[in-house]
């Protein structure tokens, strides 16, 4: 089985080559490039048909090409008599030119070894796609093996043929003289045209009403290709040698009966014995019943049946043909209509591409591509015509391919991205390009995007009309994801600003403003930050509308997850803004509650965060207090002293401490407010007593060495030197207290270790240790002063705070900032509704959908502030416009 394939291939392969080799020597290769065998057509499908391009203008054409190998076996009478059949056919289908005729692009050519000419782009022959292959490539393309006919094709298909007969026999007076399936070509846009005048007969008296043809008898020793095709022909060309233009109307009958069966002809002919053959089959034409017709259409079978007459005058005629009601088929008129749509003025043109939509889903899909893509695109040319031609190109468009769209589409719509004249037709463009935008955003590869599609974009946000304002901010949102950060930041951002700032337009003052709010969340946060929400105070217009766009951009950015506001920018920049706004008189209960609402919520977060910073803060300051306070004297005189002072501070200590590093709160709480100001009294006369014993004791005191010293002092911890042990004993003690108990002396803060603990158990009995110098954070409460020894005493006592917190009200509990993250933000289109309980907020209004100025405010649902009732009426200065919806309503029908 291998072996078999790659004997065929080599086969293929080098019957290509031969091919190739024979056309590369005809000139026509001078003028195009020839590329692939893709179907063969003409009598007996001689010709071999070959894609091309001309090589000067990448034209894309088709190439026949005759290789004069095929008639190697006749002799050199019958080579040159087959060789001028086939040049007298090209040559009269290059002199004849009709839309239902094959185009020549380039006349015949020969060389040694082919005849060659171009023509339009070509699929193939009619009969190549009915089945028969003959001439063709093996293995045959999938292209034409799996190709089937739609009924609108065969419908036009065949009425295009029944046209181009009519233009022969009324305008040429010609009759073809061989209507066959392999003369029928199916150009590259699916439409049928006619080849093959090897046999034509001119009328010898064209001028004359009664046109008279020639005809020739049937010579059966001419080789098959000097001889039309006997199954298509009439039979009065063999058995009464006559021919008229009635004579190909049989060989229609004979095509359509074909075509609907599968490229079977109506008779088989015996080419051997031609006579007998045709007076058996004018025999059986005379009996000719509806039953051998059952594959063909009902309502085109009677005149199937009549076509095939033994009777030539019975026959209808081509223009009789082409009016018949099987040919008025929507599908076909349409077909007809692009083919002639050049002879149509504009007004004309836009009446049927309005009417196109209704059409197009009832065509097959190949049909709308090959036939009717090419005629629309090919309107572009026209500015006028794009706004009529574009929705059924987008239509289109829809029912493509990604593949499909990129390479049969948009090479077209890359020109009327860009058209901005004339006006009018340009802001019919944009409406158009718009609402279509996710069917552009979708197909279109990400460079087009940015080099064609934004860039109109911006342009529709510039552009005079409020219409195309309005459309615009509001189709935004459903793509800012596949915009690029810095398209979006630098170009769509700072113009859709400048929208909101420099309109006039109350409604696309707040679809700016929606438009923002939808989009925040592809934004980074720091610029909407720095840059949305200052832009925010920059809004001249406080109309109810406004403001609520505004609070929905505030709400929006700080319950989002991504987002958030800073407490700082909340006491600085925000509430200063919102709390101004909300009591603007425009706006209604609902519309205030919703400030209110957000404004609350705001301060609860900013209060929390805050209260929480401070808490820790504190707690950090609890445990800074603590200082270690270490001293070791060498001397005995130095151990007397301290054992004197240490005994005397642990008095004041063992009173003191519980009381006042608690905030005089007694263990027995039935004490009350008379037994803490004793003890305060008691504590300030104790310590006064013992900074007098202290000093005292000091003057008696020899003096200490200067060898002994206190370790852990600092230089630098108090900024300044003590001139004997026993003052800084003195002033230390005091400072420290000062420092543990929150008091202040006059004129002097002291530093506070914050590493170590105030108080420590002495390791020996009467051994107190202190450590100094150390700064600290400590708050900085009244001052207590003490007096000098032997003046007057103030009592003091602990400042009560009690009254402000019952002023305040109970304390409500703490929320945590991950309690606070975890909130779910509300989405842009569930925002701003104030609390359930709040006043003015019924249920009603919670599913509740509203617009604004014709277009969906903020499109979220429960927004009380977007009902039109809570918006008062815009300034005079500010004009509406209409919806655009409505207008392509009116344009479009």
């Amino acid at each position: 089985m291998e072996s078999m394939l790659n004997k065929l291939k080599s086969t293929v392969t080098k019957v290509t080559a031969d091919v190739t080799s024979a056309v590369m020597g005809n000139p026509v290769t001078r003028e195009f490039d020839v590329g692939r065998h893709i179907a063969s057509g003409g009598n007996g499908l001689a010709w071999k048909i070959f894609n091309g391009t001309k090589k000067s203008t990448k034209q894309e054409v088709a190439v026949f090409v005759f290789d004069k190998k095929l008639i190697d076996k006749y002799q050199k009478f019958e080579k040159d008599q087959i060789i001028d059949s086939l040049k007298r056919g090209v040559q009269q289908l290059t002199r004849l030119r009709h839309p239902r005729l094959l185009t020549v692009q380039h006349p015949l050519e020969e060389s040694r070894d082919c005849l060659a000419f171009c023509t339009e782009p070509v699929f193939a022959s009619l009969a190549n796609v009915l089945g028969n292959w003959e001439n063709l490539p093996s293995p045959v393309s999938p292209d034409i093996k799996d190709y089937k006919l739609y009924d609108v094709e065969t419908k036009y298909g065949l009425l295009q043929v029944s046209e181009g007969l009519s233009f022969l026999h009324s305008s040429v007076k010609m009759v073809h003289g061989n209507i066959t399936p392999e003369n029928i070509i199916l150009n590259k846009s699916g439409a049928w045209k006619i080849m093959g005048f090897d046999f034509c007969v001119s009328s010898t008296n064209p001028s004359e009403q009664e046109p008279k043809f020639p005809c020739k008898e049937w010579d059966p020793n001419l080789p098959s290709l000097c001889l039309p095709n006997p199954e298509y022909l009439a039979p009065e060309y063999i058995l009464s040698v006559t021919c008229e233009t009635a004579s190909d109307m049989y060989s229609l009958g004979t095509v359509m009966y074909a075509v609907f069966n599968k490229g079977k002809p109506v008779f088989e002919v015996n080419k051997q014995d031609i006579y007998k053959s045709f007076s058996r089959q004018l025999d059986q034409l005379s009996r000719l019943g509806s039953s051998s017709l059952t594959n063909i259409p009902e309502e085109v079978r009677e005149h199937v049946k009549l076509l095939l007459n033994v009777t030539p005058t019975v026959r209808p005629d081509a223009d009789q043909m082409t009016k018949i009601p099987f040919f008025d088929d929507v599908g076909a008129v349409t077909l007809q209509y692009f083919d002639t749509l050049f002879q149509r003025d504009n007004l004309q043109k836009s009446q049927f591409f309005k009417g196109l939509p209704k059409v197009l889903p009832k065509l097959p899909k190949r049909v709308i591509v090959q036939r009717i893509l090419p005629c629309l695109t090919s309107e572009f040319v026209n500015p006028d015509m794009v706004p009529f031609v574009l929705p059924n190109v987008l239509l289109i468009a829809e029912e493509c391919t990604k593949e499909e769209y990129v390479k049969l589409i948009l090479p077209e719509l890359g020109p009327v991205f860009k058209q901005q004249e004339p006006i009018q037709a340009s802001n019919m463009i944009l409406l158009i390009f718009l609402q279509k935008m996710d069917l552009l955003l979708t197909k279109t590869p990400p460079d087009e995007i940015k080099n064609s599609v934004l860039p109109m974009v911006y342009r529709a946000l510039e552009a005079p009309s409020i219409q195309i304002q309005e459309l615009c901010l509001n189709i935004i949102p459903t793509f800012a994801n596949l915009i690029d950060y810095p398209s979006m930041k630098n170009a769509l951002i700072p113009r859709i600003k400048n929208a909101c700032l420099q309109t006039s337009s109350l409604a696309v003052r707040v679809n700016s403003l929606v438009c923002l709010g939808k989009i925040l969340e592809y934004l980074d946060k720091w610029f909407v930050l720095d840059d949305i929400l200052p832009f925010l105070q920059q809004i001249p217009s406080k109309e109810p509308a406004v403001l609520m766009g505004i609070l929905g951009i505030y709400k929006c950015t700080f319950t989002h997850k991504k987002l958030g506001i800073t407490k700082e920018q909340l006491a600085g920049k925000v509430l200063p803004h919102l709390i101004p706004l909300s009591i603007e008189n425009n706006l209604n209960l609902n519309q205030f509650n919703s400030f209110i609402s957000v404004i609350k919520e705001m301060l609860n977060r900013l209060e929390s965060e805050h209260k929480t910073k401070l808490e820790q803060l504190h707690i950090m300051q609890e445990q800074q207090k603590s200082l270690d306070i270490g001293n070791q004297m060498n001397a005995s005189e130095e151990t007397k002293v301290t054992n004197v002072g240490s005994q005397q501070i642990d008095k004041v200590f063992n009173n003191i401490g519980a009381d006042l590093l608690t905030g005089g709160e007694s263990e027995n709480k039935e004490d009350g407010l008379q037994n803490k100001q004793k003890r305060t009294k008691d504590l300030t006369d104790t310590l006064m007593d013992n900074m007098s014993s202290l000093t005292s004791l000091a003057v008696s005191t020899p003096k200490i060495s200067a060898s002994s010293s206190f370790t852990s002092v600092p230089s630098t911890g108090l900024g300044m030197m003590f001139s004997t042990p026993i003052d800084n004993t003195k002033r230390n003690l005091t400072n420290g207290l000062n420092a543990n108990m929150g008091f202040q002396t006059s004129g002097f803060n002291m530093p506070v270790n914050t590493n170590q603990n105030f108080f420590s158990s002495p390791s020996t009995p009467g051994v107190t240790k202190m450590a100094l110098g150390t700064p600290s954070t400590l708050p900085n409460f009244s001052a207590v002063s003490v007096p000098p020894a032997g003046g007057k005493q103030t009592q003091q006592r602990p400042t009560d705070m009690s009254a402000l917190n019952n002023l305040f009200g109970p304390q409500k509990p703490k929320v945590s900032m991950n309690q606070l993250s975890q909130q779910k933000p509300n989405q842009w289109l569930n925002q701003f509704v104030p609390p359930q309980g709040s006043p003015g907020m019924g249920s009603s209004v919670m599913g509740t959908q509203v617009n604004v100025m014709g277009q969906s405010a903020f499109g979220m649902q429960a927004n009380p502030f977007f009902s039109p009732q809570n918006f008062a009426q815009p300034p005079t200065t500010m004009t509406s416009s209409s919806s655009a919806s409505n207008d392509l309503k009116d344009l479009f029908g």
